[in-house]
């Protein structure tokens, strides 16, 4: 996973390149929690576009990371949804608690 904080809109982007399951979302949530306590941003977004594979514990990670960034005063998004994420995204719900980013591309 990647990380970008963009200092002049307080926006934290990370950018997940691996397979999300249960053997990688405790690495994502441990430095997920780790970048937003240390900059402390105003909007996070979580960029999907290079995950192929992603289950329930994928969900459980951005559920517990929109919580936590509520926590903090920050707006969480997640962008580049692939047709297969976006499809357990969809029957999960998540969509309804969790907006999907239109202006990634200009971050």
């Amino acid at each position: 996973m990647e990380s970008k904080f963009y200092e002049e809109d307080k926006l934290l982007v990370f950018k997940i390149t691996d397979e999300i399951d249960d053997c990688s979302v405790q690495k994502i949530r441990r430095r997920a929690d780790y970048e937003m306590e240390r900059y402390m941003p105003k909007r996070v977004i979580f960029d999907f576009d290079r995950v192929t594979f992603m289950d329930s514990a994928g969900i459980g990670m951005v559920i517990g990371r929109y919580k936590f960034a509520n926590l903090l005063g920050a707006k969480l998004e997640v962008s580049n949804l692939g047709a297969s994420v976006k499809r357990i995204f969809e029957m999960s719900g998540i969509l309804k608690l969790i907006p999907v980013a239109q202006d990634l591309q200009e971050a």
